[in-house]
């Protein structure tokens, strides 16, 4: 049960990543020339992929506290 948790918290990091880069990238027109209206979105990169990098920090925690009740 854990191990899926571990595997869809992992996803999800994995997706906020990707949504994050496509934020950080994505150039509105080619007519302005100011940063912030041609980069509308990249001032919601970085807490994405803040977002991402806790989850993904949850998922080893998790996987780490699990692998040594194993032994």
């Amino acid at each position: 049960m854990k191990f899926k948790i571990e595997i869809c918290l992992l996803g999800l990091a994995i997706a906020f990543f990707t949504i994050s880069m496509f934020f950080f990238g994505y150039q509105a027109g080619n007519g302005t020339f100011s940063l912030w209206t041609s980069y509308p979105y990249r001032e919601y990169a970085l807490p994405i992929v803040g977002f991402g990098s806790a989850l993904m920090v949850a998922a080893t925690v998790s996987y780490t506290k699990r692998s040594k009740n194993m032994i």
